[in-house]
């Protein structure tokens, strides 16, 4: 039986564990919402696709900007996510604002066209990026703007735990074929990003790499049931925290927090 696209980040999604921890790690993603919103300068009235909202920040964020006369959709692969937001956005009272379970590598979102497609840190695990930039364009009026955050290459971000953690997990399984692989770098390198959304129709394309610090609780980065997430066996679990530890050791403040130093980049284009 063939699997359906994404599968294997759909399964880690909707994970209770991980989607479950995410939230926490808006600690770190919500360094860069600021730098986003001002490339890409939502007006009153507008309508809104948040791609791979997570728990939602910047969907709401972008209903704030929006207003009443506008309309934010975020759309995401992990159906615990989708409900976290949902809570969310009520609990704030926001009217203009919703979210639904769907994998925007191929599905069609309810409400195109939208005059703005966003992401923070959420276009990183399509298995076949160009067909899901292609996608996300089809969801765009003709001149409707992108734009999306994302981490720079693995060795800038040397808050990342790769490094300490190698010894320990098992490397990923190899991407199906004919699909890329994904994961958090996956879209690092500014030409292959640039080249993926020239294929799939934009024009205008920018690009902004951003050094910025985020200060962190511990929590933000790794906790404990992390690394048996990760695949790090009982035997080795002494051993792991060691490592993580030190790593994390460069980046302690005296208040037990972490100045974690994050190397983004902001990528727009027109449709």
């Amino acid at each position: 039986m063939t699997e359906r696209p994404n599968e294997t980040e759909r399964r880690r999604w909707n994970d209770p564990y991980w989607s479950g921890v995410w939230p926490r790690r808006e600690q770190l993603t919500g360094a860069v919402t600021p730098a986003l919103f001002e490339h890409l300068q939502l007006q009153p009235g507008e309508r809104v696709l948040d791609i791979g909202s997570g728990a939602g920040i910047t969907a709401l964020e972008a209903a704030k900007l929006v207003g009443t006369t506008g309309e934010v959709v975020g759309a995401d692969i992990s159906a615990p996510l989708v409900a976290f937001s949902t809570r969310r956005a009520q609990d704030e009272d926001a009217t203009n604002i919703r979210f639904v379970v769907a994998d925007v590598q191929e599905e069609k979102i309810p409400g195109a066209p939208f005059d703005v497609a966003l992401s923070q840190f959420g276009v990183m695990f399509f298995e076949s990026p160009r067909a899901a930039f292609q996608n996300i364009r089809g969801h765009l009026r003709e001149g409707g703007r992108l734009g999306f955050a994302c981490w720079q290459v693995a060795k800038n971000n040397r808050w990342h735990l790769s490094r300490a953690l190698a010894p320990f997990v098992p490397p990923p399984p190899p991407p199906a074929p004919g699909a890329s692989a994904t994961g958090p770098f996956s879209l690092g390198d500014p030409t292959y990003t640039k080249g993926i959304l020239q294929d799939a129709g934009f024009h205008d394309i920018g690009h902004t790499a951003l050094d910025l610090v985020a200060i962190v609780g511990p929590d933000a980065i790794v906790d404990e049931d992390q690394l048996v997430f990760l695949g790090v066996t009982e035997d080795r679990l002494a051993a792991a925290r060691e490592a993580v530890a030190a790593h994390l050791a460069q980046f302690a403040r005296p208040d037990g927090r972490y100045d974690a130093p994050l190397a983004v980049q902001v990528f727009t284009a027109t449709s």
